[in-house]
This record gives structure tokens, C-alpha cells and sequence, in this order.
């Protein structure tokens, strides 16, 4: 248990973190994009054309035609990040919180509540307009930013109250992914999808056959992603199918590698100790003794873990902040304070401030006084209901998910994906303002007291 606590510590430090800069970069875009003298230049910014070309070849087009900066954020940069998801489910579900049914069941409850209850709300207040098709907005947790709210509480929050609601996100971050895959797809290229395919097939027998190089998944995985793009598959699917075929079995037991350790740290014990103190260049067979180590210490982390490891900082202080700062600039100059209330905009808050929360608290409630599940460690009813309320914070995946469903380039569109930015900022703002005056309220004032990780 002391493994698992550890584990979902690192992840949650890693999310609130960035949950910061992530923030930061919200509100840069919002600052930049409103100043008269740099609006055209943010909003020009984002056309620039990129290629990554041999010879005719160019691996960032989409159908003969080179993508746009925009396009390489929202379709290359955001398929590593739900890579990185991918990565975290499979640990998840292999030695995390999803490992056990009995630890898993309640979060994945919450979960489902979480993404049905806002859709339908969404859905019924939708019926019949231009918007109804962005149903699935309203489904997301932000996992930076909710957790992010609740770093600002310190050790006040108990460890069960966070492993809880970054269990629930991960589980969120699984149903948007299948429905980005389900309905997100357009008309299908069979041919590339096979070449898919095959580089797919290429990954599993590379697992099965213990290849442990990441430059191997890396190559098939990239070209996994051109022929998803190219397929009409949307291409972050493909983040996530090949994450699933990383190993997560390393070629050392512990075992094993604490006896090369031993071997090694054996032979520098007969050494002249003044030779070792004095800050001199290594000899050779210092240097080959090092060496062995160092390949040991390669061989005894999966290539899963490593992966998922290397991907935290690049996913959670470049990818992520650099796709909030490309796509929620929204420009204030010629809105109304009434889009607030008719339009698209008041059915996102809704469902996502009310509808998150009635959602995973109300399926939370039901699991477990049905007995099929406990409180979680540190918990009660007041702290579950704060902890839905943080679910409300829909930010990244929302964004996303309105860009898929509004982000063609057509004027009525681009006006219904301005308004819908507008309703998930103000709902997450909402949502992360009442849930950290909820938990603040019902936290005790004291630090809880925290399971040793080690």
C-alpha cells in the first residue's frame, strides 16, 4: 500500500505543479489576445504553416496539405499528451488504484455519474439549437487544475480525498478518449489505417519479443500517428493505443539488479580509499564498473514507467500550458455580459458547475451506502461533496473537445467556439472557486496525517 501512496503522491505533486503553470498560461492568453496592438498577432500566430520534410515527404501534413501551428498543438502535441494518459492508465491499471476492484469501484462510479449527468443536462438544454452537437463539452476533469486547487490547501487534504479525485480524472480522461474515437472520426481511409495497423502490430511483437529500446516505440509509434491523421482517425487515439503497447516489464528483477549493484559497489571497496576521495578522472575499469550500473539502473525501470516519468514535465510545463495559451484567448471587445446567459455558454456552466457535481456525488453517495465500496481514507460526506464540486474544473479536455466540435473555420462556428470558451472558463473559475471554499470549510485546521510513503 506504502508503493501505491508513494506513486499517486509523485503524480499528484507532478499535476498540481504544472496545474500552475497551466494557469498562468490561461490567463496570458486572455491578457494578450484583449490588447488591441497584439490581438491580430495572436490570432495570426497560430496560420503559420510547419513541415518536417524529406524529400517530398513532409510528416506534419494532414491530406497533401502542411499543417498550421494550431493544428500541430491541437493534433501532434496533444496526441503525446494523451500518449502520457495512456501511460498513466496502464500503470493504473496494472499496480495503481485500478489494480484493485474494491479501490477502483468508487472513483469509476463517480466517474460515470461525472460525465452522464452533465450530458444530459447539456443535452436537454441544447435540444434543437446550432449547439447541440458539443454534448460531450461538459464530460472532462482537469486533472492539473483541480489538483491544482487542491495543492493550494496543503496537507490539510487527507491523501485518500486526492488519490480519489485523480483516480476519477483518469477514469474521465478513458470516456473522453472513447469518444473522441466513436464520434470525433471522419470518413475513413481503410488503406492507411491498415498501415496502421501493421505499425501497431509491430509494437505488440516488439513487447512481446522484450525490446526495450524507446526509440523503436517512438519510430512505429510516429508513423501510428501520420497514418491515424491521415486515416480521418482522430490522431490523440493514436497517443493512446500506443501507449497501451509499451512494455511495462523491465529486463532486471530487483532483485537481480541489486547484486550487479553489490558486485560493483564491491569492486571500488578495495580501491585505495585516498584514490576515491580526491576528485581525479576515473580509470578504466572505474569507468566500465559505472557503466555496468548505470545499464543496470536502465534495465530494472520498464520502459512504461521511464516513459511516463520522462513525458510528466514535457506533458504537464510545455504541452499542456502551450495548448491553453493557443486556444483559450478569448477576445472580450465585442461580447455581452448577456452571452452569459442565453447560448451555449450557460449550458456548459451548468453542466459543468451543477451537473459534475450532482453526478459524482450523487453515483458516490449510492456506491456507498449500497455497501459496494468505502468512504475514501479521510473522507466524509462534507469532503466527498467538496471534492465533486472540484470535478466541475473541465478545462483542457473541454477546450479540446470544443474544438472538435466547433473549430472549422466557419463564422457561425468560431462564434459558437468563442462562446463555448468563454462558459468552460467561467465554469472551471466556478467550479474551483466554490470547491476550494467547500474543502476550506470542511477540512480540519490542522495537516492530516499522511501514511508514510516509504
Amino acid at each position: 500500500m506504502s508503493s501505491v501512496f508513494y506513486t499517486a503522491r509523485k503524480t499528484i505533486k507532478n499535476y498540481a505543479n504544472g496545474g500552475n503553470v497551466l494557469i498562468f498560461a490561461t490567463a496570458l492568453a486572455l491578457i494578450v489576445v484583449n490588447i488591441p496592438s497584439l490581438t491580430d498577432f495572436y490570432n495570426s500566430l497560430w496560420t503559420h504553416e510547419l513541415a518536417l520534410q524529406v524529400g517530398s515527404f513532409n510528416l506534419f501534413s494532414h491530406h497533401g496539405e502542411p499543417m498550421s501551428i494550431m493544428a500541430f498543438i491541437n493534433d501532434a502535441l496533444m496526441a503525446l499528451f494523451f500518449f502520457s494518459v495512456g501511460l498513466e492508465i496502464k500503470r493504473e491499471v496494472l499496480v495503481g488504484e485500478l489494480s484493485s476492484f474494491r479501490n477502483a469501484l468508487l472513483p469509476i462510479v463517480a466517474a460515470v455519474g461525472g460525465m452522464a449527468v452533465p450530458v444530459l443536462i447539456y443535452i436537454f438544454m441544447a435540444r434543437g439549437t446550432a449547439y447541440a452537437d458539443g454534448w460531450a463539452i461538459p464530460m472532462a476533469t482537469d486533472i492539473a487544475f483541480s489538483l491544482g486547487v487542491l495543492a493550494m490547501l496543503g496537507n490539510r487534504v487527507p491523501i485518500g480525498l486526492k488519490v480519489f479525485l485523480t483516480t476519477l480524472a483518469v477514469v474521465d480522461d478513458i470516456g473522453g478518449i472513447l469518444v473522441i474515437a466513436l464520434f470525433y472520426s471522419t470518413s475513413i481511409d481503410y488503406t492507411l489505417l491498415l498501415w496502421a495497423a501493421g505499425c501497431i502490430a509491430v509494437l505488440i511483437a516488439g513487447g512481446y519479443a522484450g525490446v526495450q529500446s524507446k526509440m523503436f516505440y517512438a519510430f512505429f509509434g510516429t508513423f501510428v500517428w501520420f497514418f491515424f491523421l491521415n486515416a480521418g482517425i482522430h490522431p490523440t487515439i493514436a497517443g493512446v493505443i500506443v501507449a497501451f503497447t509499451i512494455p511495462a516489464k523491465p529486463v532486471f528483477a530487483p532483485k537481480n539488479y541489486i547484486k550487479t549493484i553489490r558486485k560493483n559497489i564491491g569492486y571500488f571497496s578495495h580501491d585505495d580509499d585516498e584514490s576515491l576521495n580526491s576528485r581525479t578522472i576515473l580509470d578504466k575499469d572505474q569507468m566500465n564498473w559505472l557503466k555496468e550500473i548505470e545499464s543496470a539502473s536502465d534495465k530494472v525501470i520498464s520502459p512504461l514507467q521511464d516513459m511516463e516519468d520522462t513525458l510528466h514535465p514535457l506533458v504537464n510545463y510545455i504541452i499542456v500550458p502551450l495548448f491553453a495559451f493557443a486556444n483559450a484567448g478569448i477576445f472580450f471587445g465585442d461580447m455581452e455580459i448577456s452571452q452569459l446567459f442565453h447560448g451555449i455558454a450557460p449550458a456548459i456552466i451548468t453542466a459543468l458547475v451543477a451537473g459534475k457535481f450532482l453526478g459524482i456525488f450523487i453515483f458516490s453517495w449510492l456506491t456507498i451506502i449500497l455497501r459496494l465500496a468505502p468512504m475514501p481514507e479521510g473522507g466524509n460526506w462534507a469532503r466527498l461533496a467538496s471534492v465533486s464540486m472540484l470535478g466541475g474544473i473541465g478545462f483542457t479536455v473541454s477546450l479540446f473537445i470544443a474544438n472538435l466540435s466547433f473549430g472549422t473555420g466557419d463564422a457561425v462556428l468560431s462564434q459558437l467556439l468563442n462562446d463555448s470558451k468563454l462558459g468552460i472558463l467561467v465554469a472551471s473559475l466556478l467550479a474551483g472557486i466554490l470547491g476550494w471554499a467547500l474543502m476550506h470549510l470542511t477540512l480540519p485546521k490542522e495537516p492530516a496525517e499522511q501514511e508514510n510513503p516509504e
